[in-house]
């Protein structure tokens, strides 16, 4: 699995994995969004951009899931799918997704990632990445 849950107190804990940084990231939103709703159930019908520039890759985890919680917001989507690209300190990507319809399926709304029990780290061939999101 490319992503799973930990428990912490009243808040959900997220960990991701991939062969990349970039993949790592893509995987933590993927866990995020699915908090709300079940990935399979969204459609990549529109997109959001996400563009920032940040040197810490921890605090860049934190920008990237909050940036792309905001956009979906501001635009009223779920989103499903992403695709993130980092050259230096400058990440640039993308996600995926659909208006929220009538009756669609909602789990428990994420308000946004935290610095708590924040880690990105490559342990071998893979990175890892988590924290915590405010639920």
């Amino acid at each position: 699995m490319k992503y799973s849950y930990f428990d912490h107190e009243a808040d959900i804990g997220i960990e991701a994995t991939g062969k990349t940084q970039e993949a790592a990231f893509e995987n933590a939103a993927c866990a995020m969004f699915a908090i709300m709703t079940h990935p399979s159930l969204i459609l990549p019908e529109h997109r959001v951009n996400v563009d920032f520039e940040e040197p810490d890759a921890e605090l860049a985890l934190v920008e990237w899931l909050n940036r792309l919680l905001a956009q979906a917001r501001l635009a009223g989507l779920v989103l499903g799918s992403f695709q993130l690209r980092r050259d230096g300190d400058h990440y640039s990507g993308e996600g995926w997704g659909m208006p929220w319809k009538k009756g669609a399926e909602r789990g428990t709304e994420v308000k946004g990632a935290t610095l708590t029990q924040l880690k990105v780290e490559q342990d071998g061939k893979r990175w890892r990445v988590r924290c915590v999101v405010d639920v």
